[in-house]
């Protein structure tokens, strides 16, 4: 498997509404970052599903090196 391609030297800070799903892009190639556009087509990735269960600020993850997928755990800081 290859390594993603960082898209962001910080987490996407973004507003999630109660009982709707995201699609996290995990491969960094997304134009629509920190979401999936299909980029990852024929490659290694696939999206990683967030169902939010309150309407809140989450911290998508930009670097893509985060163990806690698809939020931001401060990998960026050390990567």
């Amino acid at each position: 498997m290859s390594d993603p391609k960082r898209a962001a030297d910080s987490p996407f800070a973004t507003e999630v509404e109660a009982g709707k799903s995201y699609f996290w892009c995990a491969c960094g190639q997304s134009q629509s970052q920190p979401f999936c556009d299909g980029s990852h087509k024929g490659g290694d990735f696939t999206p990683v599903k967030y169902a939010a269960t309150e309407s809140k600020t989450v911290y998508f993850c930009g670097c893509k090196s985060t163990a806690a997928q698809p939020l931001c755990d401060g990998s960026h800081s050390k990567t």
